[in-house]
């Protein structure tokens, strides 16, 4: 199939790939298929892009390439939503924020995790309760 998409004009998808998130991103419950793609080559950045909103796309990225003890607790009902075994089948991915006119400030959102089992193309959003993560984490270490 193919999608229109704002930023990346029409693209096709391979329908095996469509992850469905049953709830929903937070602010986005009603867009329950994206599809997950790289930036480009070698990126840590990847695209989440909605399969049933072209203008609907997000900037994700594993939390452990910026803080490399970054851990989620996976309740037992997520697991079962996703159709998971254990937590090793799945990847998690977080929301990154890039000020269009400063993107040396971009931020990730440690606190909203989006949990995926891909061999199941099944994700949710979950909102962590560790008080040491921000939704505002920089990315860019600061300069002195």
């Amino acid at each position: 199939m193919e999608i229109t998409t704002v930023r990346f004009g029409t693209i096709p998808v391979q329908e095996d790939k469509v992850i469905m998130f049953p709830r929903g991103i937070l602010g986005f419950p009603h867009d329950t298929r994206y599809i997950l793609f790289p930036h480009g080559e070698g990126s840590p950045f990847y695209w989440l892009q909605s399969v049933d909103d072209g203008a609907i796309a997000f900037v994700v990225m594993n939390p452990q390439l910026v803080q490399d003890d970054y851990a989620v607790d996976v309740e037992e009902s997520i697991l079962k939503e996703l159709e998971a075994d254990s937590v090793s089948d799945l990847e998690v991915m977080c929301i990154v924020t890039i000020p269009p006119d400063r993107p040396e400030k971009m931020t990730i959102n440690l606190l909203g995790p989006i949990v995926i089992n891909v061999s199941q193309c099944r994700a949710v959003q979950i909102v962590s309760a560790n008080e040491k993560y921000s939704h505002r984490h920089p990315i860019l270490a600061e300069s002195s």
